[in-house]
């Protein structure tokens, strides 16, 4: 982990997320404090647990980003699960146990990741030379050591043949040198060939591992995802990969020995371990619409207990040992960042342990029309530049004027307003509709530049708001 100050980390979510602060700084804390726990004496490194966050707010307004940015600064593993996707013990449906499972999966594909760059340096040798030995097979040289020994040993046979025999192998030995040599240089000239590119068309007959397809989906709706087998593994042992032959493009068949090569030098045993380590110290899990489960118990009518689910959730915050495949996970280190609008609920209404096992609570602002006036602009991932650099790969500049983007905020804001707040995700929307016609017809536009003015926004965007206000009419 890199050691971010606070304010460093709260300017590198300025650069995604718009405004914000106190959710920003508040998620900048968390972080800043794994660091610190791990500078403690080890009496209390044990006894320092992560101050789980409530993120209160309208869809929209940047709570599921603020996470994802902030475990994608230190690689840290990261799921988002919706806590109405659980069910209370007893009933059909997923258990709580799954989303630590799912963090674990997480873990393993990041280290991966990580691990095929490390290696892929190293795996490009080894794909360089099973490709040379593909385009000139070695010939398998002659024993000339044995045939010189067995000379030597015929001592009662005469002199006259020993020397002969011993003049026939020197010669043989001489002639395998030599092409031993040819060969060499031969190699080097290829080696240097493939390093240029000259080769990439050329056809050549690799062998690869033919892939085993295993189909369990049988099990899926049976918890059998609890049950820590990897039917991968077991399979592997029943039925052993088989090798074929197969004749492919030279710049094909790098890719495919690159990925064969990788996989035979990753240590699984390592990186188990590993994906373990980093979900019991850095692992952050965000419940998202845990709102949905605070609300009040119905007291008739057939309803998944909200309060058995919000029971099941409890021990996995609190700290509990969770069995997965890879080996048995403590979860008493993982951050656990919640949120919800709270719309027809609130925080209170969690059961009084749940209450206490989140301790920070941050309210996310409502955007308004200066907010979307920035998110449109400012991000490094901005709306305006995605939409840019879309367009532009048919050949044309999209050119916004300043006043342009203030109507489309100010458009995006009322919008809002008169009909469900969506936060940010209006811009989508309203984005979408003013450049549907350049979009569909840019292939024929062909190269030139287009300026998107203010008067072009109301023009495209004049029937929006009556528009939006109807649909809620119609089915």
């Amino acid at each position: 982990m890199k050691g971010f100050t606070p304010s460093e980390i709260v300017a590198e979510l300025d650069k995604y997320i718009v405004g914000q602060r106190q959710a920003k700084e508040t998620v900048a804390i968390a972080l800043r404090n794994r660091i610190r726990r791990k500078k403690l004496p080890k009496k209390l490194i044990d006894e320092v647990t992560p101050k789980n966050i409530i993120m209160i707010g309208p869809t929209g307004v940047g709570k599921t980003e603020i996470a994802r940015r902030l475990a994608k600064l230190v690689n840290a593993p990261f799921i988002k699960v919706e806590a109405t996707k659980f069910t209370e013990v007893g009933y059909v449906g997923k258990d709580v146990d799954s989303m630590v499972r799912d963090l674990v999966q997480a873990a393993v594909q990041l280290i991966r990741k990580e691990t095929m760059e490390a290696l892929r340096e190293k795996a490009k040798e080894r794909v360089e030379e099973r490709l040379l030995q593909a385009l000139f097979p070695a010939l398998p040289p002659e024993d000339f050591q044995e045939r010189k020994k067995l000379s030597t040993d015929n001592q009662g046979i005469g002199t006259v043949i020993n020397q002969e025999l011993f003049d026939e192998g020197n010669h043989r030995l001489k002639e395998e040198q030599q092409q031993k040599e040819r060969f060499v240089k031969t190699k080097e000239k290829l080696r240097e060939r493939l390093r240029n590119g000259l080769l990439e068309d050329k056809i050549i007959d690799i062998e690869v591992e033919e892939q085993n397809q295993y189909s369990i989906d049988l099990f899926s709706n049976m918890g059998m995802e609890g049950i820590g087998i990897n039917f991968k593994d077991i399979m592997d042992r029943m039925l052993p990969s088989r090798k074929k032959r197969q004749k492919m493009r030279i710049r094909d068949a790098r890719k495919v020995l690159m990925e064969d090569e990788i996989e035979k030098m990753i240590d699984m045993n390592k990186l188990s371990n590993e994906a373990i380590k980093r979900t019991e110290e850095l692992g952050i899990i965000f419940i998202d619409e845990i709102d949905k489960i605070a609300m009040q118990e119905k007291s008739y009518g057939p309803d998944v207990s909200r309060s058995g689910v919000q029971r099941d959730i409890l021990p996995i915050v609190e700290g509990s040992n969770v069995m997965t495949k890879y080996g048995t996970v403590k979860t008493d280190h993982i951050l656990f960042i919640a949120a919800g609008a709270f719309n027809s609920s609130k925080p209170s209404d969690l059961i009084p342990e749940l209450q206490g096992r989140f301790p920070l609570r941050v309210e996310l602002d409502h955007l308004k029309q200066e907010d979307f006036e920035k998110i449109l602009i400012e991000p490094d991932n901005s709306l305006i530049k995605q939409y840019q650099a879309l367009i532009k790969t048919e050949g044309i500049e999209l050119i916004f004027q300043e006043d342009a983007i203030k109507e489309l905020a100010r458009i995006a804001a009322a919008v809002n307003e008169q009909n469900e707040d969506i936060g940010a995700r209006r811009l989508y929307t309203v984005i979408e509709k003013l450049l549907e016609r350049i979009s569909f017809n840019a292939p024929k536009i062909g190269k030139r530049n287009i300026i998107i003015t203010k008067k072009y926004v109301a023009h495209r965007l004049e029937n929006i708001l009556q528009k939006e206000d109807l649909s809620k009419y119609i089915l």
